[in-house]
């Protein structure tokens, strides 16, 4: 049992990192085609969203290993 709740919580971290990350993208994408002199201080809060978007996963997937251990 152990090893099905670490493997869903790692799906579940997998699940939720990659619709968060492409929310991200995609609303930064959609900014810079509505304001292009913007591009640059988009890109760069992008890329500090998508930052904290994956720490998340990161830390179910280390619960996910101390589940197992």
């Amino acid at each position: 049992m152990e090893f099905i709740g670490a493997g869903l919580a790692i799906i579940g971290a997998a699940i939720g990192a990659g619709y968060g990350d492409s929310q991200v993208v995609a609303r930064a994408l959609e900014s810079m085609a509505r304001q292009p002199e913007m591009s640059g201080q988009l890109r760069s809060t992008m890329l500090l969203g998508v930052a904290f978007v994956e720490a998340v996963p990161i830390l179910g997937i280390v619960i996910a290993l101390l589940m197992i251990l």
